[in-house]
């Protein structure tokens, strides 16, 4: 067969496939338009779920008169015009496809007005007609596109289009993620002429605040972690879902530039920091990186959903160590109300009667808070970066409720007005009564021993050195002593569920169907949701423990289980245990959870460590 070039419509088309994936690829395209115009306000408005009408006005700079034909065409665009300016891109458009691949497959009108021009012009095209028809039209400063009947030429791409209701979700999500990070744009949204959202300018903090609860709920709002850390032409700033919050969310928002995108790098560097605080699920955040331009390639992806950084290794441990400094930064004891009295009253006392001796130990426990001396030297310690301060307000669960906090390494603590006692020291009053502070040279021992994380062999065994014995204390025992110890912790209240992406089915059992109904409050305590259908046992959500284990195997297993018997919480939290254990966890996490153990089950895992005869092999060597 020939070769021979495209025709022009044929090739829109084409584009069209790439760029216009459903109604909310055209408002996502049309509204980022808006934005690099210059726009203030963006109205958005559609008519059954995008397919009959999206028409969306602004107040931006207009197009010219002599320039709105072309804009319709294919490769047109006022953001890049050298190899160098694609190399540096600021703006969300720079291909000059969109306009055209969306007329090719609708009926659109553009209409716009520049403020240098006394009237306004209007544009038409139709589907694969590469004609444009200009014509004067009444409209203010700014521009308006209509894209009606879409994909109204094109059948078959109309035919995949779900219910009007599922593509305005679409819409409508879209809108929530460009609102949080275009803070300062009116954005409003209609369908079918009722009025959904309307996002108004956030210009002060509390607005800021509104609008974020608006977008990702109050209760993520009301005590996220804010976070601006700068370092090297390097910027993050945003919100983190707070340690405290255990609630499971899909607020999960990555911007690169102002770009909405997505970027396996920040989730891991966001789940990695949040690992060390015992978090297991994803936590929420909505996080803003700027840098160089030149440092980024946005021109990855067809729907530029994706970038590619030049160094992505460094932009990764930045992201890393910028959120453990905002962690580090806020209260790590929530008390009650009435322990944050009590502990007021015995603060100060404990801060003038401690003696050195006390202070010595306590310090060296790992029981102990980080305070902002001992956060500076941890980040500059295992940090390039230096020291990264977290400006602003940092929101962490105190007492109950949401206290702003304002962490600062070269401040003091803030003081409470009604107690004249300083946070930082009840939290280590609340600290210090978990900790038995003995004056005997053994349990002085004992609390030196546990200060810092002994050395780690070949990442199996702990080398314990204490007193005159040498032994090698396996990491596997320590960590399911500590996963034990959380899991029947958290087994009084019940497990957190987690749906699995896709969920499981197997192969179901005769005895399966007794062994459910029978063992369903178990079940729901720990987070397991079974049910069978069409001779199948279907997987729907397990607690966090199971999340990397073969469920296919394990569920069978542990229903064979317990349709013998009843076991108790104990029982179970060691079985959980056990199945976690392929999940990963840093060492010095599982150290420092180790140690706030109860002394019983300490020297229970103490037991299990196996002595080396070093008096032998020094006599013999």
């Amino acid at each position: 067969m020939a070769i021979q070039l495209l025709p022009p419509q044929l090739a829109n088309q084409i584009a069209a496939g790439e760029v216009v994936e459903r109604p909310a690829s055209v408002v996502k395209e049309l509204v980022e338009n808006s934005l690099d115009a210059g726009a203030t306000r963006v109205d958005i408005d559609i008519d059954k779920g995008g397919s009959k009408l999206i028409r969306i006005r602004d107040n931006g700079a207009g197009i010219a008169k002599d320039e709105l034909a072309l804009a319709l065409s294919r490769h047109a665009t006022s953001k890049v015009h050298t190899l160098d300016d694609l190399e540096a891109i600021l703006s969300f458009g720079f291909r000059g496809e969109a306009l055209a691949s969306i007329s090719s497959v609708s009926r659109l009108t553009l209409t716009s007005k520049t403020a240098e021009q006394t009237e306004a012009w209007q544009a038409y095209a139709e589907g694969a007609q590469m004609d444009v028809r200009v014509t004067p039209a009444a409209h203010p400063q700014g521009s308006t596109i209509e894209v009606v009947d879409l994909f109204f030429n094109t059948p078959a791409r109309r035919r995949f289009l779900k219910s009007d209701k599922t593509e305005f979700t679409h819409i409508d999500e879209w809108l929530k993620r460009i609102a949080i990070a275009r803070s300062d744009i009116h954005f409003a949204l209609t369908h079918n002429g009722k009025l959904v959202r309307q996002y108004r300018p956030a210009n002060t903090e509390i607005q800021s605040q509104q609008r974020l609860a608006q977008i990702c709920g109050r209760a993520f709002a009301d005590q996220a972690l804010n976070i601006a850390c700068e370092h090297d032409g390097l910027s993050l700033s945003g919100y983190l879902q707070s340690p405290h919050d255990r609630v499971i969310t899909d607020t999960s928002f990555f911007y690169v530039n102002g770009r909405l995108v997505r970027d396996r790098l920040v989730n891991h560097a966001v789940k990695q920091a949040f690992a060390e605080h015992g978090i297991e699920h994803q936590p929420g955040y909505v996080l803003m990186l700027a840098l160089d331009p030149h440092q980024v390639d946005v021109n990855v992806h067809p729907a530029k959903h994706e970038v590619r950084f030049h160094q992505s290794r460094y932009v990764h441990d930045f992201i890393l160590q910028a959120i453990q400094s905002a962690l580090l930064q806020m209260p790590t004891l929530a008390l009650s109300e009435p322990a944050i009295h009590d502990a007021a009253d015995n603060a100060v006392m404990f801060e003038s009667q401690t003696s050195s001796t006390t202070d010595d130990i306590f310090t060296e426990t790992k029981a102990d808070l980080f305070t902002p001396a001992t956060a500076e030297r941890a980040i500059n310690s295992a940090s390039p970066f230096g020291t990264m301060h977290v400006p602003g307000k940092n929101r962490a669960s105190f007492g109950g409720s949401s206290a702003a906090v304002k962490p600062s390494y070269g401040k003091k603590p803030v003081t409470s007005a009604s107690t004249g006692v300083s946070k930082t020291a009840i939290a280590n009053y609340g600290q210090l009564l978990q900790t038995s502070v003995s004056r005997d040279d053994k349990h002085v021992n004992e609390v030196s021993l546990q200060s810092s994380m002994p050395p780690l062999l070949s990442g199996a065994h702990w080398v314990i050195c204490q007193d005159d014995t040498l032994s090698l204390l396996p990491f596997k025992d320590v960590l399911l002593a500590v996963r034990k110890a959380e899991i029947l912790i958290k087994l009084t209240n019940g497990l957190v569920s987690q749906p699995l992406l896709m969920p499981v089915a197997i192969a179901v059992d005769s005895d399966w169907s007794e062994t459910l109904p029978a063992r369903d409050q178990l079940l729901r305590q720990m987070g397991i949701d079974l049910s069978i259908r069409y001779q199948q046992l279907i997987i729907k959500k397990v607690p966090p423990y199971l999340r990397e284990s073969q469920l296919a195997i394990v569920i069978p297993e542990f229903l064979q289980w317990i349709a013998l018997e009843q076991p108790n919480d104990s029982a179970i939290a060691d079985w959980l245990a056990k199945q976690s254990l392929v999940q990963f966890e840093s060492a010095q996490s599982v150290w420092q959870q180790f140690c706030l153990l109860d002394d019983t089950i300490k020297q229970t895992v103490y037991a299990q460590a196996t002595d080396l005869p070093w008096q032998t092999w020094m006599k013999d060597n």
